[in-house]
């Protein structure tokens, strides 16, 4: 990347991290990837700022782990990234910005089955219930981005395991479950979202 690429970004995108809950202890900005906060000499990560952009932050160094969208915002500690979570975990040791999210021009196309077979549904805007849409499964087998990024997730009203799907990453195409996320288990989504910018 080039210096003047380097100067678009950093106004596009801008994070504070923080060493402990409620924006106290140790802080470090950043406006690029981060594969390891242990790297910064950083412990853990406590609580976050996010100035500009959308971040997908990992349990795991290497982006490994759960997955955890970071909306534009104030988060005084771990609970607040890891939302309404049935899996809760205070590590967030690398993380990234998501590039290609755009709010108003997203779309996502959902398979019944892996290698995207079956059924499709194509989606432009967020339901937090899928099956209410019409979906007849509690299972999304495979998915292509076509435009923008999304996050989905495990349950119902947002809940649950995220997954960030991005336009930009595997070229938007994701055959089975487990390109999902090195988290990834299971094919259970039920709501799914487009990621503000």
């Amino acid at each position: 990347m080039n210096p003047q690429e380097q100067l678009e970004q950093r106004g596009k995108f801008r994070m504070t991290v923080f060493e402990e809950e409620f924006f106290q202890g140790k802080s470090c900005e950043f406006s690029f990837e981060c594969q390891n906060i242990l790297d910064r000499d950083f412990r853990k990560i406590r609580s976050i700022k996010v100035e500009n952009g959308p971040w997908v932050g990992y349990e795991y160094p290497e982006f490994q782990g759960q997955q955890f969208i970071l909306e534009k915002g104030d988060y005084p500690c771990y609970q607040a990234w890891s939302g309404n979570s049935s899996y809760r975990t205070e590590h967030m040791l690398s993380f990234k910005p998501i590039k290609c999210a755009n709010h108003s021009d997203s779309k996502i196309t959902l398979y019944e089955c892996e290698e995207f077979m079956g059924r499709k549904f194509e989606m432009c805007e967020d339901y937090p219930s899928l099956q209410a849409m019409g979906w007849c499964s509690k299972e999304v087998p495979s998915i292509k981005v076509n435009s923008g990024a999304w996050v989905g997730y495990q349950f119902p009203g947002y809940r649950g395991y995220q997954y960030i799907f991005e336009r930009d990453r595997r070229q938007g195409e994701y055959r089975c479950y487990n390109e999902f996320g090195t988290q990834a288990h299971t094919n259970q989504i039920q709501s799914m979202r487009r990621i503000q910018q």
